[in-house]
């Protein structure tokens, strides 16, 4: 027994629509089914029918929105900007104004 991975008209692998296939005792892997199994990491897996491989078909803006937004500045570095910004602006005073 094998596990094969079924994928659509479009070639996409079709996540949990996997089988297992006897082809020990005969069994043929079904239209729509490869025993290449996809690599961990994709996205979208696609399959090519003519090299037996997967491939990335996800775009990078569609991997991009997936990736969480950065989290907010915490409020020590919130601080240490508003200090960095004070001091600038003190010793633009002193200098007899600012630039």
């Amino acid at each position: 027994m094998i596990w094969v991975y079924k994928y659509d008209e479009n070639y996409i692998w079709q996540a949990g629509k996997d089988i297992l296939v006897d082809v020990e005792n005969g069994e043929k892997i079904p239209k729509g089914y490869t025993d290449k199994q996809p690599p961990d990491g994709l996205f979208i897996a696609k399959y090519d029918p003519n090299k037996e491989e997967w491939f990335e078909a996800a775009s990078k803006e569609y991997m991009d929105s997936l990736q969480p937004d950065p989290p907010p500045p915490d409020d020590v570095a919130l601080l240490k900007k508003q200090v960095a910004l004070l001091t600038l602006q003190l010793s633009q005073l002193q200098k007899g104004g600012a630039s």
